[in-house]
């Protein structure tokens, strides 16, 4: 069985499966991660593992190497799969309730093509003893926490 995280399904509510694919992106003492502006719906900003949807058709590690380079504007490399996790929320840019089902990955951010593709992200090194708490969701935070138990790079 998947772990959840974040809040029960509402009973009676539909969702739409979303699959995704999200990195921890280790380099030394650092992680990069994206932070994305959602002022445009009357929210706060939130900060995130860079990933997002696969797209129909596509496969998770191209769908994770496109949304790094959407979300940060760093290429990657040696992406290798953590676990996965499901979350069910409402996304006000899709106007639509996800089942998302998340798969995470490590890999190592290799170097910078310049800023993020995407409008709304920023890309934010932040020291990895700190990183965790700053995650707006309990599974990206899970996820992180692990590999920096785990993971050498």
């Amino acid at each position: 069985m998947m772990k959840r995280f974040g809040t029960p399904p509402k009973a009676g509510q539909r969702y739409k499966r979303r699959p995704g694919a999200y990195v921890v992106l280790l380099r030394g003492d650092d992680v990069l991660l994206t932070q994305e502006d959602r002022s445009a719906f009357d929210l706060p900003p939130e900060i995130q593992l860079p990933g997002g949807g696969i797209d129909p058709g596509e496969s998770p590690i191209p769908a994770l190497h496109r949304e790094v380079m959407e979300e940060t504007g760093w290429v990657m490399s040696q992406p290798r799969r953590l676990g996965a996790f499901r979350r069910f929320i409402y996304m006000p840019d899709y106007d639509m309730w996800a089942d998302k089902i998340c798969t995470i990955y490590a890999a190592r951010p290799v170097h910078r093509l310049g800023p993020p593709l995407e409008e709304g992200h920023t890309a934010v090194w932040m020291p990895r003893e700190v990183a965790a708490d700053q995650l707006d969701n309990w599974g990206d935070r899970h996820f992180l926490r692990q590999a920096l138990r785990t993971i050498k790079f």
